[in-house]
């Protein structure tokens, strides 16, 4: 068939030895076409297949691009005076692949101005056009920003400048009347307090958000007890709650850990609570449970019974540029950023946050974080001693995962990024004792949250004292009983 292309042998030689450069020739007056083999291998069917198809190659463009190709066709067709045009534009190959192609087409006319044929060579643009179309997007993701940051700035400025009507206001009520009762000076001053108070606060909310959004703050990452984190908050924010009669309920099994930071996930999670507590009416009450949400993944759910939130109000929650507030109950200022940050937070612990809420009916949370796995790290420098342990351990306590050091050092460079469960030590160890490794793990461990066992054949009262004053939870002589071992793991880790 090639033979009919008088003059094109040298176009085919040329085009087929390039994977990504095709050409058709089209006959319109013969109805028939011609395609290059790499064309054909591009779009995954034979020149009989596509010429058997309904419209031909019109059948293999893809659908949302076939009408501009029409046009353009028709467009070269019914002017004479058009012998050339290019175009984009997409083939769907047989197994579905989208192929972006650059075509140029040439029309060789008869003398009556009539097609005999049109040559397109067409080339694969698919790099290109990922490249361009990561460019839009970048552009416009700068432009969204552009444009937040300046809604952002509005939203500040006003935030900033309101607090200073009232510290100046009665700063100058008390500069200039000196002889005002000790009550009203007691009540300006109160008022000035809060306004001051009310302001630092927003700035640090704003260095925290600007912190977590250039990435200055970097989780680091530990396992800690979501009941002892969860008790922690409440305990903050006890006085409040009882101020108005609010009872605060929790649900936490003891069991549940979770992979976080503990600065940032205390910050994240107070800001629900201390929502719910604002938003909650006197004699109302806050309910705070957690669960295993999937497989590694932990849920945890703050739900009152406060004043809710409108539906059309919920994305607002979340977005900087809303700077969403509605009023507490008593009067209770925020900055409206808490819920920002939490979000920002939260993001940056790969979890995820969602509310169930309706205006008078209460809000319901719902914040999901990685749950940490029980690990138990066995430092011995005996590896019989190392092997004998983590068999026991293993056959008696499911879903446990052991790690083994020779050392101190090794310990130590163990856990480096991620504290373990539980640590069962010896105390006899060269380069480095027992005493010197928990000193070493408490300064990088200060809220003492990972339970450390002792194990040693040379144990006196001034050692047993020196690791009790260091946090050690048990200190045990070998030859040690392993059932006990057991169990003394596993009631540290219910």
């Amino acid at each position: 068939m090639i033979d009919e292309l008088t003059g094109f042998r040298e176009l085919e030689n040329f085009a087929d030895g390039f994977e990504h450069l095709f050409w058709i020739i089209d006959y319109p007056l013969e109805e028939k076409s011609i395609y290059s083999s790499a064309f054909c291998k591009a779009c995954g069917y034979s020149q009989e297949e596509i010429s058997s198809q309904n419209g031909r190659y019109l059948s293999v463009i893809y659908e949302e691009d076939r009408e501009n190709y029409q046009k353009l066709l028709h467009d070269l067709e019914i002017n004479p005076l058009i012998n050339y045009t290019e175009l984009s534009y997409r083939i769907k190959s047989a197994d579905g692949k989208i192929i972006w192609l650059k075509e140029l087409i040439k029309a060789d006319r008869n003398e009556n101005s009539n097609i005999n044929r049109l040559i397109k060579l067409s080339v694969c643009i698919d790099d290109l056009k990922k490249s361009h179309i990561e460019l839009e997007n970048s552009i416009k993701k700068l432009q969204d920003l552009n444009h937040a940051k300046d809604r952002f700035i509005s939203i500040v400025s006003h935030d900033l400048r309101s607090p200073f009507a009232t510290l100046l206001g009665f700063t100058e009520i008390l500069l200039q009347e000196k002889d005002l009762p000790e009550d009203e000076r007691s009540e300006y001053l109160t008022y000035i307090n809060e306004a001051a108070k009310t302001q630092l606060n927003l700035i640090n909310q704003l260095i925290d958000w600007s912190r977590l959004q250039t990435g200055r703050i970097k989780p680091e990452f530990t396992r800690l007890s979501l009941k002892m984190l969860i008790q922690n908050i409440v305990n903050t924010w006890l006085h409040e709650a009882t101020r108005k009669r609010i009872d605060i309920k929790t649900d936490i099994p003891a069991d549940i850990s979770i992979s976080a930071d503990e600065r940032l996930i205390t910050q994240a999670l107070a800001n629900f609570l201390s929502n719910a507590v604002r938003f909650s009416d006197e004699g109302k009450n806050i309910f705070i449970s957690a669960g295993k949400f999937k497989k590694g993944i932990i849920e945890i759910v703050f739900k009152d019974e406060g004043a809710g939130i409108a539906e059309e109000n919920h994305s607002k929650l979340f977005d900087i540029n809303e700077k969403f507030c509605l009023p507490s109950t008593k009067g209770e200022k925020g900055s409206g950023l808490g819920l920002t940050i939490s979000k920002e937070i939260i993001d940056k612990h790969c979890g995820e946050i969602w509310l169930y809420s309706k205006l008078n009916e209460g809000s319901e949370f719902h914040v999901t974080l990685l749950e940490a796995t029980n690990t138990i790290m066995i430092v011995e420098d005996d590896p019989g001693v190392r092997a004998l342990y983590k068999h026991k351990i293993s056959e008696l306590i499911p879903n446990i995962e052991i790690i083994q050091a020779e050392n101190g050092y090794h310990a130590i460079s163990l856990i480096i990024d991620d504290l373990p469960s539980m640590i069962i030590t010896d105390h006899d160890m060269p380069l480095m004792n027992g005493i010197q490794l928990v000193e070493a793990i408490r300064k990088k461990d200060i809220s003492y949250s990972v339970p450390i066992v002792v194990i040693s054949a040379k144990l006196n009262d001034d050692i047993i004292n020196k690791y009790l004053q260091i946090g050690v939870n048990n200190v045990i002589s070998k030859p040690v009983d392993l059932d006990d071992l057991v169990k003394i793991i596993k009631k540290t880790l219910s």
